[in-house]
């Protein structure tokens, strides 16, 4: 179960800190971007608990992430709960809202220019849905025959290493899609790109099944948390 945040005595509030330890007002005064890690965790976070400031909570939580945002960004609400003490849901609802927003703002941008013209392009635009996942997802990305995307459709989800893909369903979203092209996307939470065998096989199936609707699969891409592998980059398409 949750701990309230009602039930720890918070104290070490920003605006208790002195002066030129105030990120919000050095926020202000020299902008937002002047902020270290620490300092911008902390004005989301807002409180410290007894004994302990935001700012030194804030710090404790990035040492234990190993100072990567990016591993802050994808614990759960109820594992930083857990992990840091001081973090009630409350604290942990903020901070997980404010990594949302960042990166629906950094994806917003990739997904308005919609046309693929390269492999960075589709992983631009369907790697916020996959790369921060602890589950393997397949999605197909549909496409007209000017290369510009017209759905991202999620195929099935599995588990940590593995999940069933159902060539027949993958294909029906397409024919209801009217696509031309078809790029294929899946993830390996592991961060190892490295394709299986399987991949390998799926990915004939899918475009041996592909050339008999007349559409053609023109990438087959696995993310990672640190980038992606492309099949046609590689030329095993």
């Amino acid at each position: 179960m949750f701990q309230e945040d009602k039930e720890i005595e918070f104290t070490g509030r920003i605006a208790d800190l002195s002066e030129d330890d105030r990120p919000r007002e050095k926020a202000i005064k020299n902008d937002i971007r002047s902020l270290s890690n620490a300092e911008l965790l902390a004005i989301i976070l807002g409180g410290g608990m007894q004994g302990k400031s935001v700012m030194d909570l804030s710090r404790e939580m990035l040492n234990k992430a190993h100072n990567s945002l990016y591993s802050l960004s994808c614990m759960r609400i109820n594992e930083m709960c857990r992990t840091f003490k001081g973090v009630g849901p409350a604290k942990a609802v903020s901070l997980a809202a404010a990594f949302e927003l960042g990166i629906r703002c950094r994806d917003e941008k990739a997904k308005t220019a919609n046309t693929v013209r390269t492999s960075s392009d589709a992983y631009n635009y369907i790697r916020g849905h996959l790369e921060r996942l602890d589950r393997e997802e397949f999605w197909i990305l549909t496409l007209t025959r000017a290369n510009r995307i017209t759905a991202a459709e999620c195929v099935s989800r599995g588990g940590t290493s593995a999940t069933v893909v159902d060539i027949k369903l993958l294909m029906k979203m397409a024919v209801d899609r009217l696509a031309s092209g078809i790029i294929a996307v899946h993830n390996h939470p592991s961060g190892n790109l490295r394709p299986s065998a399987e991949d390998d096989r799926l990915t004939r199936k899918i475009k041996d099944a592909a050339q008999l609707l007349d559409m053609r699969l023109l990438d087959h891409l696995i993310i990672g948390s640190e980038g992606y592998y492309s099949y046609a980059d590689q030329g095993s398409l």
